[in-house]
């Protein structure tokens, strides 16, 4: 093995071994085990979030191939209609076209041919996390087997009546022309007005006053609403007002919608341009005005004064007409939530328009019994709750997208406005006794990404077809996922897996929570926080991370200062760490549901871990390759004989093998991360190799001792590879290569081997105990010698006072062990009456292990020492009590800064105690 860990040297390479060899294939063998990979976006490209999500499907993918599993992860992309398509005509913009010029299907031609010059880039960052999804069987929601899905889908629905056009309010962006799910708008806060306007009562000198965000709405009012039960207002429920500079009149209406206590108590209405408005109109039969075309512009639907104005523009001169008509009470600042689109940026527009709907509630009641009744379970219990609001309040579906890239959807119109719904125009023709005398046109919208990702359970397994590998891996067993596509993905594909299946797609949903940063902020590019993965893997200079980060910025400012704080934070740029080490953090970090807090500390903690298991192998091969290690398989070759420090070790390692497979069959990755760290970080590198060196030392240890000594070594390491594989697989492949044939394990690769599993039988209570004692020991001298400052290298006379039989028998029993890592040069041991020299002491049990000091140290300079610490701390501690005690730094300073005096206040006192300890223990006992 290479004398130093190299990461970027092995993990490469190994990954290319894996595919060609096919290892990530099903092996046809054992039950079935099926995770579908949430397809990424065939534009994306890897950030945090998938990287910690696809560390957690592989973990589980290679720890259930080892257990004997028939394992498959679903590999496969999704096509992204509006991300893809505004690439690609991003790219005609730049070539001074339009999609318009070109023509539908040039355009399509041009975006697929992008996809297969382009869009892999996701699928090169899995392999390089060492995913082991079964590339040889990747999907694409856009290939012709899910394509077809998807028609038969929609074709079934709409034969049952459960999709259907109607024209209906949807989230529409202006610029992009097209209706855009929930997901695809972010609602940020931002400053604004609010508008407080007058209505005057027709027939009366009355008025009504309603605020608004947006004044230039009331152009499209039906109604003013107010409380059945607010008296102010029930004398004019059922009379009319004058809407303010559009010469109509509108009703005043009662409902339970309207907050009495919010505002004056009444609403202006809008059925066509809010959602909740809407829902009000429809409830009182009101008519659905719409005022703007689909670039956000008012149309004819208004007064001639105000028609083609942008909305923006139209709002500033409907503000300006109601003050000059001392129509407008006040305006006030107000600080409010706009709905923006995630890719145009533009203000999302409740509008009115024609769509595809999915009646949602008959496919919803049966996927609400699927959570209910136990057939699908939510990791952590608590999101099934969310998943239950959404599914009993859900409404509609709108499927319908006013894009080219993506399913087109299967409905032909004649020239008389009937729709045919059909798989094929021939089929359309067939149905309904259409010649080809009469004209057909296909709709021209594309359905929503996500109903092709409703399919993707068994799509991607070959339905409609009845395939064997759809008999197999459906269902399969986890979805992985993030909270915030529960419903627009999760809940979906329940509903469709169990309508065209009749069964439930997954029986486990594990949810996780977001990446954050070391300060559990949202990473975003605004923010400047954005860690790439990769980057974290092999390492970036500055100046190619602070190009990356401010790239793309609008705003100059923004950028001057998130390059201020790049370089601050990251002077020497971010080193490699590898992939192996980032997973362990990932796994780490992955508590039930909690946002992650990623910190470059952990990483590092974990790049050393991967460094302490490669020195450790090193150790272990040369102190056993081409040596007897008694290893046939599990066979023993000759006389075997088990110390204490073996039997220890091995009883440590069931303990830790039955704490890895409950955690991993919990979702608690962070227990199995933590149990394998600790074993080896803690008790393996440590203290047993540490222990086996004075049995390979000795030139008397006989062979039956060495043998038990090397073959624990190195089977002990070749079990704890094989625990560690599915969190860290490169460096546990590239060292189990080299182990194991030395501990006579057979086969081409690790990931095929068989997974540890705990003996309790080989578990010897009597050695932990034991091993216990000899750490308290060795700790205890190591305690004083740190204390008394004295030279690791100097071996010290060690006296014993209280000793019990049981202390007796193991200085005996373990003395090889103590004098070599306590650097031990006597022992004695006192007599009841005995007096003990001036000595430094330590604690195990009622057992005093004393140091005599005479000899070892000048106790005289050593005390002068003390002091003068004692002293320097107590003049840092006075000035610390004195700030805090002072009203005004404890009221006024920020409280992280209170909390950090105090801490440090805290420590002193420690500190102060601690050298006064050393001081007495210098004096006669």
């Amino acid at each position: 093995m290479d004398k130093t860990y190299d990461p970027q040297k092995i993990e490469q390479a190994w990954y290319e071994t894996w595919e060609k060899s096919g290892y990530f294939e099903p092996s046809g063998q054992g039950d079935a085990y099926c995770i579908m990979i949430p397809p990424p976006n065939v534009t994306g490209s890897l950030h945090m979030g998938h990287a910690f999500q696809d560390t957690i499907m592989d973990a589980l993918i290679r720890y259930h191939r080892m257990r004997g599993n028939n394992t498959l992860w679903q590999a496969g992309m999704d096509h992204a209609g509006i991300a893809t398509q505004i690439v690609v005509e991003r790219q005609l913009n730049g070539e001074g076209l339009s999609r318009q010029e070109i023509g539908r299907e040039e355009f399509l031609r041009r975006v697929w041919e992008w996809k297969d010059q382009s869009g892999g880039t996701i699928s090169r960052q899995l392999r390089r996390m060492g995913a082991s999804v079964d590339w040889a069987t990747e999907r694409f929601t856009m290939d012709e087997g899910l394509s077809r899905a998807v028609r038969e889908t929609f074709v079934r629905l709409y034969d049952e009546g459960l999709i259907y056009r109607g024209k209906r309010l949807v989230n529409w962006d202006p610029v992009l022309h097209t209706a855009v799910s929930d997901l695809e708008v972010i609602s940020e806060e931002e400053n604004g007005f609010l508008w407080h306007i007058r209505y005057p009562v027709s027939d009366g000198d009355e008025h009504i006053v309603v605020a608004t965000t947006r004044p230039e709405t009331m152009l499209g009012d039906t109604a003013v609403a107010v409380h059945p039960d607010d008296k102010r207002y029930r004398h004019l429920v059922g009379k009319n007002v004058e809407l303010p500079l559009a010469g109509r009149r509108i009703p005043v209406i009662a409902d339970d919608y309207v907050d009495p206590a919010f505002g004056s108590g009444a609403l202006k209405i809008t059925p066509a341009h809010d959602f909740n408005d809407y829902i009000v109109g429809e409830r009182h039969g009101l008519e659905k005005i719409n005022i703007f075309t689909v670039d956000a512009r008012t149309n004819d639907e208004t007064p001639p004064r105000y028609r083609n104005l942008d909305r923006f523009e139209a709002r500033e001169r409907v503000v300006a007409d109601l003050q000059e008509q001392g129509l407008l009470e006040k305006t006030e600042p107000n600080r409010m939530k706009v709905p923006r689109g995630d890719r145009s940026h533009s203000v999302i527009e409740p509008f009115l328009t024609d769509q595809w709907f999915v009646k949602a509630a008959p496919l919803a009641a049966p996927a609400i019994a699927a959570v209910e009744d136990g057939r699908i379970r939510f990791v952590p219990e608590n999101w099934s709750k969310t998943y239950f609001e959404w599914m009993r309040n859900i409404e509609d579906w709108c499927v319908s997208r006013q894009l080219w890239w993506g399913h087109r959807i299967p409905a032909w119109y004649d020239a008389d406005g009937r729709v045919y719904v059909g798989r094929n125009e021939e089929e359309v023709r067939e149905k309904n006794g259409l010649d080809a005398s009469i004209s057909l046109e296909q709709d021209s919208d594309v359905l929503d990404t996500w109903f092709s990702s409703a399919l993707w359970p068994f799509s991607t397994l070959g339905w409609p077809e009845k395939t064997e590998r759809l008999n197999v891996f459906y269902p399969g067993k986890v979805l992985v996922t993030g909270f915030d596509i529960i419903f627009f993905w999760v809940a979906r594909m329940i509903m469709m897996g169990l309508k065209f299946m009749d069964d439930v797609p997954f029986t486990e949903v594990y949810i996780h929570g977001l990446v954050r940063d070391a300060d559990g902020n949202k990473m975003s590019k605004s923010k400047g926080n954005i860690l790439d993965p990769l980057d974290l893997a092999d390492g970036i200079d500055l100046e190619a991370l602070v190009k990356k980060r401010t790239t793309g910025l609008m705003r100059p400012d923004m950028a001057a200062s998130i390059e201020a704080d790049t370089r601050r934070q990251y002077a020497g740029g971010i080193p490699a760490h590898g992939i192996d080490a980032l997973r362990f953090t990932f796994c780490s970090l992955a508590t039930t549901g909690r946002d992650i807090r990623f910190d470059l500390g952990r990483i590092e903690g974990y790049r050393n871990y991967c460094n302490k298991l490669w020195n450790a192998a090193r150790f272990v091969i040369h102190h056993t390759e081409n040596e007897d290690c008694g290893s046939q398989g599990d066979q023993v070759d000759g006389n075997i004989d088990l110390g204490l420090a073996e039997r220890w070790i091995i009883s440590l390692l069931q303990i830790t093998e039955d704490k890895v497979h409950t955690a991993i069959d919990d979702y608690r990755f962070d227990h199995a991360a933590q149990a394998i760290y600790e074993f080896t970080w803690d008790e393996y590198c440590p203290w047993y190799l540490e222990l086996a060196k004075p049995v390979l030392a000795d030139v008397n240890s006989d062979a039956a001792t060495l043998r038990g000594t090397r073959r624990t070594l190195v089977r002990v390491l070749e079990t704890l590879l094989r625990l560690a594989h599915p969190l860290i697989p490169f460096i546990t492949e590239a060292i189990w290569q080299r182990v194991a044939p030395i501990a006579g394990r057979e086969g081409a690769t690790i990931m095929l081997q068989p997974y540890p599993v705990s003996d309790p039988h080989r578990i010897d209570d009597a050695s932990l105990q034991d091993i216990d004692w000899v750490k308290g020991f060795v700790l205890a001298v190591r305690r004083v010698r740190g204390e008394q400052n004295i030279q690791p290298s100097r071996r010290v006379p060690i006296v014993l006072q209280n000793v019990s039989p049981r202390d007796r028998d193991l200085l005996a029993n373990c003395r090889h062990y103590l004098d070599g890592l306590a650097g031990i040069e006597s022992v004695a041991v006192l007599e009841k009456d005995e007096v003990a020299p001036k000595s430094a002491a330590g604690l195990l049990g009622s057992m005093k292990i004393l140091i005599p000091l005479a000899g070892l140290i000048d106790t005289e300079a050593e005390a002068a020492r003390l002091a003068r610490e004692i002293e320097k701390h107590a003049k840092d501690l006075k000035r610390s009590e004195q700030k805090l005690a002072n009203a005004s730094f404890v009221d006024r300073a920020p409280p992280e800064i209170v909390d950090k005096e105090r801490t440090r206040a805290k420590e002193l006192r420690a500190a102060i105690s601690k050298f006064e300890e050393q001081r007495a223990s210098l004096q006669d006992p």
